[in-house]
Formats: structure tokens, C-alpha cells, sequence
């Protein structure tokens, strides 16, 4: 695997970038998603006989990365492309692939992510909400947290749990829930955090679906379901560098034009060295997320696991040590709407607790990288 990213992943980076720059911090989301679209970016990662770009995670990863470099990320990629369009491609039917997929890839369709619980946060083990079988039918019951998108998508992935008929114990399985079938309701979240998309709790109750709402096979499980997650993760990790690098490139151009007795303040160690150290840290989680990008795109999902979850928890920390420090760099300036950096304090902590706490990631390298035993 290569570190050095190939001549069409500059150019990808660099037309991106153009692209966030047109749009800016102000954009509007739904114009921004529109020309992305048009220009193949939201469906870089899709097959190409659904109109997709023919590409992975590693070159979706870098559209996000850059937009949101530019100020003007798109959260619904992480979840659309990234987690359902994903799934759908590996695991879904022909039908649900022709059904979806070019409307993914093109942008006139979206769907939403449906895992996070009350009791369980992401813990696909806990999950309650249940799906059992009507007739040919499903009846899906439970309830939802921390929903992105849900009012603007035209479906939701929803993680439920159906029971193995061998064995009796519930298993994770997947299913296609339309934004207005009847029992699916949903509630806005008042969140804090200023983002495009808003944030809503799902209630379901007795959602009649039919047989082919089902994706995959209802045997595979947790495969299915890691198949999202991993893309969640090093799209959370893409994420997170953007952000990061948009409050470093404010707070060193702050640095290089604010001038104290003649000086740049630029000039003092006090200020460099820690805009020095978090562009070294957002490098190197760089080259983690590229790594399991790389993996996943690969087919190598064991590997990707680890490599996704060691990105995102240090794409998380390196994000809000820039966010820290830019707007520590420009003081009073840095909490002022003209410069856009009050806002990434609260959004920068996202990367640490969602889609899974920095926490949780550690004990899965403990447990499944050092071997350590569990404390639960």
C-alpha cells in the first residue's frame, strides 16, 4: 500500500477544493450537494453500472476531507453514500441495487442511518428494536437517537434485530424504512451544535415492511453491519481532518497578518510551534485514515476495522486540538461569528462520541488488537 496518494487522487483533491472554495463556510447545503453531484463526487464510491464513480471509500473520503477543509462539509455523506450506499452495493439485491443506487450516486436520493439507541448508544449487541415476522410481512418495533438527516432523506437504514429460528437469540439485520411509512415517526432533537443537518429521535411502531425491505441475508449479521460502520468511521475520521485543517488555515493566516510592535505574531514560538504541532498530528491521521481506506477498498474488512477505528479516535483528538488552538491563536477574534471558528468548538467533539466514543475504541484495541481481556 502506497503512502503517496496517485496522480488522480490530486487531482480529485484539487478539483474538490476548488469546489469547497466557490461554496465557502456560508454555503447552502442543498446547492453544495447539487453541484457535487453533478460533478460525480457523492457517488464517487458507488459501481459504475449504477452510475457510480467506480471508486471506494478512499476516494470519498477525500470529498469530504476537502469540503470540509474549505469550511462547507457534508455530514449526509458519511451516512448516503458512505454507510447505505455502501451496504446496499455489497450486500443488497439486484432490485435494491437498480432501486437505489443510481439516485445515490447522483444525488437525488438520500438515505439516512438508523443504529444509535436510548440504552444501547451503537452497541450493535444491545440493540432493541426488533423486526418478527407477519405473514411474508415484517413488523419492526423500537426506537431511534442521534438520527441524522432523517427530514430530507427518502429512507432509513435501519439496524434491527430479528431472531435466529435455530438458536433463539436475536441477530442484527438491515432494513429499507421509506421517510413516510405509516408507524415511522420522528422527532427533532434541539441540539446546541450548529450544523446543516438536524438531528432527530425515531419512533417505531409496528412499521409493516415487506419481505424485499429486508437488505441481504438475514443470516449474515454483523457482517452486513460492519460493512457500514467501517465507512462510518474513516468518513468520520475525513471529517474531522477537513475541520481541523479549516481552523489551522484561519488561525495561520490570522498569525501571519496580526502584528504586535511591528511583529507577526506568527513569528513567536508560542504561537508557531503549536500550529506547527497540530498540522503534524492532522498528517499523520492522514496517512491512518488513507491506510484503512485502503484496506476496506481492498476487500480486507478485518483490517479495515482496526485501521477505521485507530483513524476516527485520532482524527477526533487531532481535530480539537487545532480547533483549540486556532482559536486560542486569534484570542477574542477566535469566538467572533467573522472569523467561523466559535462554532467548530462544539462540532470539533463530535469526532470524540459520535458514531462510537473515543472510549469504545479503545477498548477495542485493547480487547481485539493487545488481546487484554474485557471488563464486561
Amino acid at each position: 500500500m502506497s503512502t503517496i496518494e496517485t496522480e488522480e487522487h490530486k487531482a480529485l483533491r484539487s478539483a474538490v477544493a476548488a469546489l469547497g472554495k466557490r461554496h465557502g463556510r456560508d454555503y447552502d447545503r442543498e446547492a453544495l450537494w447539487a453541484e457535487a453531484a453533478k460533478l460525480g463526487y457523492l457517488g464517487v464510491n458507488l459501481p459504475e453500472e449504477y452510475g457510480g464513480g467506480g471508486g471506494g471509500i478512499s476516494e470519498l473520503s477525500i470529498v469530504l476531507e476537502e469540503l470540509g477543509a474549505a469550511g462547507c462539509p457534508l455530514l449526509m455523506m458519511v451516512v448516503s453514500p458512505a454507510i447505505c450506499g455502501t451496504v446496499i452495493a455489497r450486500f443488497g439485491t439486484d432490485a435494491q441495487k437498480r432501486e437505489w443506487l443510481p439516485g445515490l450516486a447522483d444525488g437525488t436520493r438520500t438515505m439516512a442511518f438508523g443504529i444509535t439507541e436510548p440504552d444501547a448508544g451503537s452497541n450493535s449487541h444491545r440493540i432493541t428494536t426488533t423486526a418478527r415476522r407477519d405473514g411474508t410481512d415484517w413488523l419492526l418495533t423500537g426506537r431511534k437517537v442521534f438520527i441524522s438527516g432523517v427530514d430530507i432523506a427518502d429512507a432509513t437504514l435501519i439496524v434491527g434485530r430479528t431472531e435466529d429460528a435455530r438458536t433463539g437469540t436475536l441477530k442484527p439485520c438491515l432494513f429499507i424504512v421509506p421517510r413516510d411509512t405509516e408507524g415511522f415517526q420522528r422527532r427533532r432533537i434541539d441540539m446546541e451544535l450548529s450544523a446543516a443537518e438536524w438531528q432527530f429521535e425515531l419512533t417505531l411502531d409496528d412499521v409493516r415492511l415487506p419481505a424485499d425491505a429486508l437488505v441481504g441475508d438475514e443470516d449474515a449479521g454483523l457482517l452486513q453491519l460492519f460493512a457500514g460502520l467501517n465507512p462510518e468511521r474513516i468518513m468520520t475520521a475525513a471529517f474531522a481532518i477537513g475541520m481541523g485543517r479549516y481552523a489551522l488555515a484561519q488561525a495561520v493566516t490570522y498569525a501571519r497578518e496580526r502584528t504586535v510592535w511591528k511583529t507577526p505574531i506568527g513569528a513567536h514560538q508560542a504561537i508557531a510551534h503549536p500550529l506547527a504541532q497540530a498540522h503534524i498530528e492532522l498528517e499523520l491521521v492522514r496517512l491512518m485514515m488513507q491506510k484503512a481506506a485502503a484496506l476496506y477498498d481492498s476487500g480486507d474488512d478485518v483490517g479495515a476495522g482496526e485501521a477505521a477505528n485507530m483513524a476516527k479516535y485520532a482524527a477526533g483528538e487531532a481535530c480539537v486540538k487545532a480547533v483549540d488552538q486556532a482559536v486560542h491563536t486569534l484570542g477574542g477574534n477566535g469566538l467572533t461569528r467573522e472569523f467561523g471558528l466559535a462554532r467548530l468548538i462544539t462540532a470539533a467533539r463530535v469526532a470524540r462520541i459520535a458514531p462510537v466514543s473515543r472510549e469504545m475504541i479503545l477498548n477495542y484495541v485493547s480487547h481485539q488488537t493487545l488481546g487484554l481481556p474485557k471488563s464486561y
